[in-house]
């Protein structure tokens, strides 16, 4: 009489285990990340067996190694000064013309709960990295560290060779290189969504219509060691005044500020009036910002809405950057305190320049986020009459770690 009961639970539990079987062989989020980052996945993880791979054990190494050491003579000191300089960090984070660099933007902001960065590189993709040809898995790791060769020996990309890294296989754009750094700082990835803004700002998930002027982006929960929830917005999109004013991006920004935000290694884009309206956005709703000179010209700043702590020396732009030197830049950077890392363009521990810039309370509003003017007069372009010539960046493939 039980007969018939059995071959039903017999019948269930094969059809569990049909439907179970695709799920336990599906790579997690948080497993591709670290197997990206050159760490041990999971020990249930179908990337497992490719971690026995010459190819990716030599990877690993690497990544070991390069870490370790950025994080002894540059990362740890970041946050030993955001602690101390640092009084009451937001919960959101802005980091415009970031390109996939977390890294950086956690370390200087490591209270964040919401990080938002915003540049023109593609979000990419990462394939399941167990269906790759053959032979290949060496080449996309490859390309990683390639990709990661200038931030990790610089702190900043080189836009020219992003644009080329960052389409050059199946592990492409941005997605792999965020993957790779948040698995290196410690974070365990949860989820992570393909997203869309609207022209007014609202965000779409998925396969959902944002209409037209669309900016994509992918949105990635994570937790650090202390196990709450954190968000990673990244968003490929044009920053300029038409991309500003004709996309939603700075209306979503709107409704997580205000933030605090970093600014470095950006071309001094902010010094064009081309880039005028998220210049003006990041002054109206930012209540710290920390840059060095490619940031916001210290002429932008409204004397009476900010307070400037200067740390480390200013001695201009490099030569890339002719006609960029700013005059009261380095009058303020006369009283700088000293800093013991280096970050930015002038990448060498004692040539960098620091400028915490703190917003007063009660202070009036910056000027509206859709003003092409700036408050005051543009800054001055002469150069001093004997400028310290600046480092040449050496060619990619050579790593220079921080010393």
């Amino acid at each position: 009489m039980f007969r018939p009961f059995r071959i039903v639970a017999f019948a269930f539990a094969l059809l569990a285990a049909a439907v179970s079987s695709p799920r336990a062989a599906e790579v997690s989020f948080d497993d591709t990340a670290r197997f990206l980052a050159g760490m041990q996945p999971s020990a249930d993880s179908p990337l497992l067996p490719l971690t026995k791979d010459p190819g990716w054990q030599r990877h690993a190494k690497f990544f070991d190694g390069a870490f370790a050491q950025l994080e002894q003579g540059q990362l740890s000191r970041i946050r030993d000064w955001a602690d101390v300089n640092l009084a009451a960090p937001r919960p959101t984070m802005f980091y415009m013309f970031s390109g996939p660099d977390f890294l950086y933007a956690n370390t200087f902001y490591s209270k964040a709960s919401t990080y938002v960065l915003g540049a023109l590189e593609p979000v990419g993709a990462v394939p399941d990295l167990t269906r790759l040809p053959r032979g290949s898995v060496g080449a996309a790791l490859y390309n990683v560290e390639r990709s990661l060769g200038s931030i990790l020996s610089f702190s900043f990309f080189i836009t020219k060779q992003m644009k080329v890294d960052l389409h050059a296989n199946q592990v492409n754009g941005t997605l792999p290189i965020l993957y790779v750094f948040l698995a290196r700082s410690g974070k365990t990835i949860r989820n992570v969504e393909m997203i869309a803004l609207d022209d007014k700002g609202g965000l779409h998930v998925g396969d959902d219509n944002p209409g037209r002027n669309a900016v994509r982006g992918v949105r990635i929960t994570f937790a650090g060691p202390d196990g709450e929830a954190r968000t990673l917005y990244y968003f490929s999109t044009d920053l300029s005044n038409a991309g500003a004013r004709n996309t939603g991006f700075l209306k979503f920004c709107e409704t997580l500020g205000p933030g605090n935000s970093l600014l470095k290694s950006a071309s001094y884009l902010l010094h064009k009036s081309d880039f005028a309206v998220v210049r003006n956005w990041l002054l109206a709703n930012s209540a710290t910002i920390i840059q060095d000179d490619s940031g916001i010209p210290l002429a932008n700043y409204g004397a009476r809405q900010w307070r400037f702590f200067p740390f480390g020396r200013y001695l201009g732009p490099i030569g890339e950057f002719p006609g960029r030197y700013q005059e009261r830049y380095a009058e303020l950077f006369t009283r700088a305190q000293p800093i013991d890392f280096g970050v930015g363009y002038r990448w060498r521990m004692h040539e960098s320049n620091l400028l915490l810039s703190v917003r007063v309370p009660g202070s009036e509003t910056a000027p509206a986020a859709d003003a092409t003017s700036s408050a005051e007069p543009p800054p001055k372009q002469s150069r001093p009459k004997r400028l310290r010539p600046p480092e040449p960046i050496p060619p990619p493939g050579r790593f220079y770690w921080y010393r």
